[in-house]
């Protein structure tokens, strides 16, 4: 699995603290905790402390691992320190507040009003959060040309049973490779180590030419993110026949007794991972495969979970599951399975957001189905038309199907073809079935289909040769 780690450094600086020191300001310090279980906090970081100021700007950084696929709980608190002891019990607290790192690096600075507890403000406090990447993201581009190897397939002669033979090899600086230019190339002698032990006579086995060098940047999600880019989010939710009768305890759309099932498990375990790289919070959601109300004559194979059309947006997933609830008594499930009108519904957004030439927006389309597909060349071919837009498609298999129709639009087995053989530019779907994780910690299944998603974002802006955007002016809320 392609989990997406980076190293995140976190700057802090607050404004109008309240004063705990009698006759003097308060002397801060700021401590960073991560949500580790359901109540449990651990310690990662704290800045230094800085005497007698209500306005602190902390010049040591708080460092801790990012991952795209989970929601990682921060609280940062703010401490007035008048003793040495290293436990912040017995020191006055001014104020924090709860967020997800997701919220940060998407905001990438961001002020918040500091809490003494949930709904009590601590003053007139703030805090202001800055993420950046600790990195390194040179890359060198080269160009090379051999002559004279030694007699085998390839420069490190491919061999189908794994057995590769090594020809040679070269050391070189980055200065060295610079001085290649087009016209003027480099030149080294490719040495096999062995061979020149054995023979006095041995020279060498080829030479490579570096024709050119570049050194390029390879950006990465998170300079993407930061830069602005926003993350869609968009929900399918299969109502055909297969599910079963909602009202019948068989059923996959059954709601038992706490209000949940398979696809609002699934729904809620991927949307609040992806809801804080999107702004506005406003989702459309759609079903596919039912009859609606009047008339029940036809069934319908992308329509709004609100029933408006003009506007299927949900106020956040809490929005997407109260409008899945109150829908689903009003359905006629049916069919066919048709996934192909959802997907090139999502990707003539996606087509308008691309003709922008900017790294601003990028699409994500969750499809919760039993997995009965009906027109699957319809969708290979609507698959491979996505892979050359801002768009990762994830699938999650509810129920007890094969899904074999479903492995195949993956592609991990091989690449995915259109009906009259086009190959998808890049791999974006994503499959996996629920029961994979029925018993599996509620995050797990969010972290297996959102892993591939940062690579997908990059190498589609890579593909279009788009730059990230440059960040906007410091988020407030």
């Amino acid at each position: 699995m392609a989990d997406c780690v980076s190293k995140v450094e976190l700057s802090v600086s607050c404004s109008d603290l309240l004063d705990k020191d009698v006759g003097s300001k308060s002397d801060p310090l700021c401590v960073l905790l991560q949500k580790t279980a359901a109540d449990s906090w651990t310690e990662l970081g704290r800045t230094e402390r800085l005497k007698n100021t209500s306005s602190p700007s902390f010049s040591q950084r708080l460092r801790l691992d990012y991952h795209f696929e989970t929601v990682q709980n921060l609280k940062l608190g703010v401490y007035d320190i008048d003793n040495s002891s290293v436990d912040l019990g017995d020191d006055d607290y001014l104020g924090g507040i709860e967020i997800t790192l997701g919220q940060i690096v998407s905001s990438k600075t961001l002020t918040r009003p500091l809490q003494l507890k949930k709904g009590k403000p601590a003053g007139k406090g703030t805090i202001t959060v800055t993420a950046e990447e600790i990195k390194d993201n040179r890359a060198i581009e080269l160009e090379l040309e051999a002559k004279h190897l030694d007699k085998k397939v390839n420069c490190s002669d491919h061999d189908s049973d794994g057995s590769h033979d090594l020809i040679g090899s070269f050391t070189a600086k980055v200065s060295e490779l610079q001085k290649a230019a087009h016209g003027s190339p480099v030149q080294y002698e490719c040495i096999h180590p062995e061979k020149q032990k054995k023979k006095k006579s041995y020279k060498n086995s080829g030479v490579v030419f570096v024709k050119s060098c570049k050194l390029i940047t390879q950006h990465t999600f998170l300079d993407y993110v930061m830069g602005g880019c926003q993350v869609n989010f968009t929900v399918g939710i299969d109502f055909t026949g297969s599910n079963g009768d909602p009202r019948s305890p068989n059923s996959l759309h059954y709601l038992s007794p706490d209000g949940l099932n398979q696809y609002l498990s699934a729904l809620w375990s991927v949307g609040q991972v992806v809801q804080d790289y999107d702004t506005d919070k406003l989702f459309p959601a759609f079903g596919f495969g039912a009859k609606l109300p009047p008339d029940y004559q036809v069934t319908h194979h992308e329509f709004a979970l609100n029933f408006n059309p003009t506007s299927p947006y949900c106020q956040g997933i809490e929005g997407i599951i109260e409008a899945y609830r109150m829908v689903l008594p009003q359905l006629r499930l049916s069919g066919p399975t048709n996934f192909s009108p959802i997907i090139n519904h999502v990707s003539s957004i996606a087509t308008g957001a691309a003709q922008a030439n900017t790294a601003s927006q990028y699409f994500v389309l969750l499809i919760l189905t039993d997995g009965e597909i009906t027109d699957f060349d319809q969708t290979r071919d609507a698959i491979v038309r996505a892979s050359r837009l801002p768009l990762s498609i994830i699938i999650i298999g509810v129920g007890p199907a094969d899904f074999k129709a479903m492995e195949l639009l993956d592609g991990d087995d091989g690449v995915l073809r259109s009906t009259v053989g086009e190959a998808v530019a890049r791999d974006i779907v994503q499959f996996v079935p629920f029961r994979q994780f029925k018993d599996a910690p509620r995050t797990a299944l969010a972290q297996s289909v959102l892993a591939e998603v940062p690579n997908q974002l990059v190498s589609y802006f890579k593909m279009r040769g788009l730059e990230p955007t440059k960040p906007s002016a410091p988020a407030k809320s």
